[in-house]
């Protein structure tokens, strides 16, 4: 005790007597004894006494150096603003830098990956299995009211992105902010509609946004797509759209849609019930949302996969009838459809 307090009296005397430039010179200007890069974690609630402390039974700093480390950090009224989180501190590495370091807080981040067209299940799936993300959400239909919003359906409420963020980051932390980042690019596009939609408010837009997002993996079809639908919805037709019949399966889809599964009773089945589905079936990034509320002109009601990612579109039922025949039954253009060019 008496030697600790005295190696604190001396370092005090040298910082006021002009001796401040030899504590500097050895001991926070020389290089901590690392080989290899350190991952250091400051945990919530950590003082720089608590890091001093523990870089010392690290072996990195001796105790005078570890005191006039805390020492230099009072003298600068800089000790309270180290701040938590991931660093990697390099070899080289000072006390004197080690301490702008924890102070400039550029904390290793972390990275998740949401993808357009996944569904919430999806979702939530990735935010468990994230190693650095802590889970404190059992269960998920609970998530809309910790969000503040329990009258809300969680179904394509979330922004597909890649997220960066710090390690202790909670899965309600992450699904706040991927709900504000929707909201935000959903009230744009609303904004930005072109008029005469048949899109009473932005929450269709979201959920038509949703569908086009399924519907198709090329940015350059998504307002085609979207002009489609909307010809349809103004035609009182049903959308007939394959994604949504797929989300009302749900898990038990195998890859295949069968007739009895465009015949089942279920709001989200749009070969048998008109207009919008009751929610979204997925996360649309921004292409989708643009398309919903800007699509594009044309005449066509009808599109059919072509195989290779793309779609043919078509403005009557005949010529979609061919088209359906030549690419997704790869037969030979009848008589009746030597009109129209497939290719």
């Amino acid at each position: 005790m008496f030697r600790t307090l005295l190696l604190l009296l001396l370092l005090i005397i040298s910082m006021v007597s002009g001796g401040g430039y030899w504590l500097y010179k050895y001991h926070l200007s020389a290089p901590l004894p690392l080989n290899n890069v350190l991952h250091y974690t400051v945990p919530p609630g950590s003082t720089l006494n608590h890091i001093a402390t523990d870089f010392k039974n690290k072996g990195l700093l001796n105790s005078l150096s570890a005191q006039g480390w805390v020492l230099y950090a009072r003298f600068q009224k800089r000790a309270h603003l180290i701040k938590v989180g991931e660093y990697f501190i390099p070899v080289g590495t000072t006390p004197q830098q080690l301490l702008d370091i924890l102070i400039a807080g550029k904390s290793i981040q972390h990275t998740l990956t949401l993808l357009e067209g996944w569904n919430f299940r999806q979702m939530m799936g990735a935010i468990r299995q994230h190693p650095q993300i802590v889970q404190t959400i059992v269960d998920n239909t609970k998530i809309m009211a910790k969000l503040g919003k329990p009258n809300q359906h969680p179904e394509g409420r979330f922004f597909p992105d890649t997220y960066y963020f710090p390690t202790g980051t909670t899965d309600l932390d992450f699904l706040h902010r991927s709900y504000k980042m929707m909201t935000s690019k959903l009230k744009s596009a609303w904004e930005n509609r072109q008029n005469d939609l048949p899109l009473k408010k932005p929450y269709d837009a979201l959920i038509l946004a949703s569908i086009i997002e399924k519907e198709t993996g090329k940015f350059e079809e998504y307002p085609i797509i979207a002009g489609v639908f909307v010809r349809r919805l103004l035609k009182n037709m049903l959308l007939q759209t394959d994604p949504t019949v797929i989300y009302a399966v749900g898990e038990a889809f195998d890859g295949n849609i069968r007739k009895r599964d465009l015949k089942i009773n279920n709001p989200y089945n749009t070969y048998k019930y008109k207009g919008l589905p009751p929610t979204p079936i997925a996360m649309p990034g921004q292409g989708a949302l643009q398309a919903a509320v800007n699509p594009a002109e044309g005449k066509s009601l009808f599109f059919v996969a072509k195989g290779d990612g793309s779609h043919y579109f078509s403005a009557t039922y005949k010529e979609h009838q061919c088209a359906v025949r030549f690419y997704q039954l790869k037969k030979t253009s009848s008589r009746r459809c030597r009109q129209y060019e497939f290719h």
